[in-house]
């Protein structure tokens, strides 16, 4: 998989270098050509994985930003208004992610969303305890990180 990521971005960096254009909409298109290249001329079996990621990456490159848009708004807007709408709390978190890669990006993205702060991993790995600025429900927080964010992150990883 590295390999096919690494020929990816030697053709998009030929295709800029071509085009003579250094700008972000060329990058994207290069890379964006470059993997349908690589996708017509790759034999079957060999590079699979590549290609069914990339699409899972960018997918959730866009989930995980229209999320954070999402709580960057509320915080935002109770921040501005004279009435606060917090409803904090501290939910335990069982984790899905098992290696320590796993659960360090998880935290980490969880940790970046605002209203969202990760207080600590327990010693077997296998709980996370997080504060939420905005808890509604605790059942259906877990739901939302379980169904979403954790789900698309390790189907990335695994």
């Amino acid at each position: 998989m590295v390999k096919q990521f690494l020929m990816n971005l030697m053709l998009t960096f030929i295709w800029v270098a071509l085009t003579g254009q250094l700008m972000f909409y060329n990058f994207a298109f290069g890379f964006i050509l470059s993997y349908l290249v690589l996708w017509i001329v790759a034999q079957k079996g060999e590079g699979k994985r590549y290609f069914s990621r990339v699409p899972a990456v960018i997918s959730f490159v866009f989930f995980f930003l229209y999320e954070l848009l999402k709580a960057n708004i509320q915080v935002a807007y109770d921040v501005v208004t004279p009435k606060f709408f917090m409803k904090p709390g501290i939910v335990r978190y069982p984790l899905d992610a098992k290696s320590d890669l796993e659960i360090t990006i998880l935290t980490n993205l969880i940790s970046l969303t605002p209203g969202t702060l990760i207080l600590d991993v327990s010693d077997d790995r296998k709980v996370v305890y997080i504060h939420v600025m905005y808890l509604a429900d605790k059942d259906d927080f877990i739901r939302q990180i379980k169904g979403g964010l954790e789900r698309k992150l390790l189907d990335i990883l695994r």
